[in-house]
Formats: structure tokens, C-alpha cells, sequence
């Protein structure tokens, strides 16, 4: 990740610091850097001596020092609040003191990381989406501390770098990672209650994703979600549902691509999945684990079920102000999750299929899985309204975030 979003202010003729501590994960990093810049030269994308110009603007060090007359660090390092703070003290002391640190956490407490600082108005998260170097979507991340003018600043350097950048506020995974979560809950809810990986990925991809869930885990990593369901244990009720599903593949060391075998299995040099009956196996065991009966679950069902859980939280994310209108929480769907853009993304596919029916659609689905289907305050307010709108419901409710999105 740091290597991409360095690529991405190199891209914009911007010159940047690259800072790590390991000098051979720094060289691993260059490598990636100069690797990168190659195959585009090597396809006919990149001319040899744009290359070498952007090489040239990347300088790497090991030294903190080197960081003391930079007017902005995104910080990319692992997702431990420890350890970020620890980073944040570090640059506080060494950065000029109108620099401006910001976080790429994906879904940390922004105002936890700058209270180790005594600038909290210049703190702020830029969240890019991997590969950064490739990726449209930044969400811009404003914590209850953060200025004005940072906000502004950084919205602002996002247009610069050719990327759509969209403010949201601060919750536990912001706008995208916080809605994704409910979708790849439902989705492992789905394997327990009878369907298998190769049918939700395929009524997923008939829907119009770009990719389907289980197919996108086993890209990234499984044990990147894993890390951060191990986090939140400790506060997870434990009367509330949970599938262990995908703890059970990543304890079997079942990581997806990388180590050959995740949701699927890969054959050598190959990112093609391939259904696997240990996984079959493994699904059935924790589905009789948990007491749950498996029936067949038609495809109409699947897709509903994932996108309106998408929906439902997106409603809820508005209610809560981390998001300021639906079509941000839109922008940030079709360009960083892959949601077809014919449909407009999650929230404007509510809006046409009908606010009211979607409404009732979850309803139902409440009566039939309990709590996690309780539907949005926000959403309620459509329940006798056919022609419902999305701004209808926010101007009603009155709440608004602060936001420069843009459109």
C-alpha cells in the first residue's frame, strides 16, 4: 500500500519520502515501485522517460529526520492502534508543526490516533483503495478534531492525484468497510444455510459485480478480515449469530490465492477458482455446529439478501451523519467495491427498485433473521411511501455531515 499511494504523488509529478524503518523491506518496496513503472513502459503505457522522471521524485530513507520539512505524511503502516500511534507521535515531533499527518486506516478511530499529537486539527484519514496506485476512490476521512482548512487542504491534494475524493465521518470502518461487513455477513450466513461459494460469487456477478465475495476474499487475503475480527471479539455479543466459517478456513491456513487455497482452491500460477469439497466439508460442519438447517436457496434470494444488507446500512450511515447523502455513499460503492455502475450504485438501486418495497423487503427479512435486519430509522420513513426519494428522508430527518464530495 505505501509503495502505491507513493506512486500515486510521483504519478502527479508531486515528490515524495518513502520511510521504512527495515532497509530491506524498503529496497523490497522500491522494487515494487520500479517494477510497477516497468511493466507499463515494457505494454507501451508509460514512456521510458516519464518513468525515469517519477522514479526520480521518490526518494527513500529510514530516517524519521528526513520527514522534517514535508507538508503532508500518509501514514500506511499495519492496522494496530499501538502501533499507529506510536508512528503519529514519532512524525508529530519531527514534522514541521503545519504539516499535515494523515492515516490510510481502513477503519480505526481517527481521533484515538491524534490524541497522541499536539496538532489534532491537522490530522486527518486518507483512506486509498488497493492497489492505491490504480484506484479512483479516496475516502477522506474527517475526525471530530480535524480543521477545516486540513479537510479542504486534502480534498483539495486528492484532486491533484486524480483521484475521486468523498468526505465521510468517523465510525468503525467508515462508509465502505462499514457497509461491506454486513455484506460479507450475510454472505457467510448464506454457505451455512445452503449455498456454496461458486453460487453466490455467479448471482452476484449475474447481478453486475465486479467480482463475487468469496472470489475478492480469497484475492486480498482472508487473514486481513481475520485480524480484524480477532480485534473485536472481545466486545462481540455473544448471543448474536456468527459464522465461523471463515475462521475455520483461516485457521486450516486456507488464506486464499496466496497460499494456494481459500473459499476455493487455485492451481499453481493459476487465479482461476476452483470449487473445493474440503470447503463443502467445512461449510456443513459448522452449519450443524451452530444448530442451522440447510435448505436450497434460490439466487434472487442470495442477491437481495447482500445487496439490501448494503442498503439497510448505507440508511443507518446517513441517519448516523458519517455520510452527508446517498449518492456519496454511491460514488464510494461504484469506485471502490466494484457495484455495477448501471446501477447506479446500492443506494440509487434502492431508490429504483422502490424505497417503500425495499423497506418491507427488509422487514420481512427481519422477522425471519432477527436483529441484524433491523431496519433503519432512516429507511422506516419510506414504509408508506411509494414514491419515496433519498433526499426526502435525509431533508425530513434533518441530519446532515459535513462534506465537500466530489460529484
Amino acid at each position: 500500500m505505501g509503495s502505491g499511494i507513493a506512486m500515486c504523488f510521483a504519478n502527479a509529478g508531486i515528490p515524495v519520502c518513502l520511510l521504512e524503518l527495515n532497509e530491506e523491506a524498503l529496497n523490497r518496496g522500491m522494487q515494487r515501485i520500479e517494477k510497477t513503472y516497468a511493466d507499463s513502459v515494457a505494454k507501451g503505457r508509460l514512456a521510458q522517460a516519464a518513468m525515469d522522471h517519477r522514479m526520480g521524485l521518490i526518494t527513500p530513507t529510514h530516517r524519521y529526520e528526513d520527514l522534517a520539512s514535508v507538508d503532508l505524511v500518509v501514514e500506511a503502516v499495519f492496522e494496530e492502534m499501538q502501533v499507529k500511534q506510536q508512528v503519529f507521535s514519532q512524525l508529530d515531533a519531527v514534522c514541521k508543526p503545519e504539516a499535515i499527518l494523515a492515516t490510510n486506516t481502513s477503519r480505526l478511530d481517527i481521533d484515538e490516533i491524534a490524541s497522541v499529537t499536539q496538532r489534532p486539527g491537522r490530522i486527518i484519514g486518507m483512506h486509498f483503495f488497493s492497489p492505491a496506485n490504480v484506484m479512483r476512490l479516496l475516502e477522506v476521512v474527517r475526525a471530530r478534531c480535524t480543521s477545516d482548512q486540513t479537510l479542504t487542504t486534502v480534498m483539495r491534494v486528492g484532486r491533484l492525484l486524480h483521484k475521486l475524493p468523498v468526505s465521510v465521518g468517523v465510525c468503525d470502518g467508515f462508509v465502505g468497510n462499514r457497509m461491506v461487513a454486513t455484506y460479507f455477513r450475510e454472505a457467510g450466513f448464506l454457505l451455512e444455510e445452503g449455498a456454496s461459494p461458486s453460487q453466490v460469487d455467479k448471482a452476484l456477478l449475474d447481478f453486475g459485480m465486479a467480482m463475487g465475495p468469496f472470489a475478492m476474499s480469497d484475492m486480498v487475503g482472508l487473514d486481513i478480515s481475520w485480524a480484524g475480527r480477532k480485534r473485536m471479539a472481545a466486545t462481540r455479543p455473544k448471543h448474536l449469530r456468527y459464522s465461523k466459517v471463515a475462521d475455520v478456513l483461516c485457521e486450516s491456513g486456507r488464506l486464499g490465492q496466496k497460499t494456494g487455497a481459500g473459499y476455493f482452491r487455485y492451481e499453481p500460477g493459476s487465479r482461476k477458482p476452483q470449487p473445493d469439497p474440503e470447503v463443502d466439508q467445512i461449510i456443513v460442519r459448522c452449519a450443524a455446529e451452530a444448530g442451522i438447517a440447510r435448505r436450497t436457496i434460490p439466487d434472487q434470494e442470495i442477491v437481495e439478501r447482500m445487496i439490501y444488507a448494503l442498503v439497510n446500512e448505507g440508511a443507518k450511515i446517513l441517519e448516523d451523519g458519517v455520510a452527508s447523502r446517498a449518492s456519496d455513499i454511491d460514488l464510494i460503492y461504484v469506485n471502490g467495491y466494484g457495484f455495477p455502475a448501471s446501477r447506479g450504485g446500492p443506494m440509487f438501486f434502492a431508490q429504483t427498485m422502490g424505497l417503500m418495497e425495499v423497506s418491507q423487503r427488509i422487514r420481512t427479512f427481519h422477522e425471519a433473521h432477527g436483529f441484524f435486519w433491523e431496519l433503519s430509522p432512516l429507511l422506516s420513513g419510506a414504509d408508506t411511501k411509494p414514491n419515496a426519494q433519498w433526499d426526502d428522508l435525509t431533508n425530513t430527518q434533518g441530519k446532515t455531515a459535513k462534506s465537500e464530495s466530489l460529484q
